[in-house]
């Protein structure tokens, strides 16, 4: 009964490995991927004017600018803003 429970351990300890090695392979190709595309194919950025045009004054988007830079570190970016 013992072999049995051996055997059991082994192949759960073989399953487990394999599928924390493949799941790990999946974020650290997605990753490289990812900055490759980045750096290599860049997103066109767009320039949002200070008069909107749709009644968003300057300080209203100098708030929203500071919020975004603030919760993101830096790294968002704001592409629209549509009021509701």
């Amino acid at each position: 009964m013992s072999g049995e429970y051996a055997l059991a351990f082994k192949l759960l300890g073989v399953g487990m490995i394999t599928v924390f090695l493949i799941l790990f392979l999946v974020v650290v190709f997605g990753n490289v991927i990812i900055r490759l595309v980045n750096r290599y194919f860049p997103e066109a950025e767009k320039i949002l004017s200070s008069n909107t045009g749709e009644g968003i004054s300057r300080k209203k988007l100098a708030a929203i600018t500071a919020a975004v830079n603030m919760a993101t570190r830096g790294k968002g970016k704001i592409t629209n803003i549509e009021k509701l």
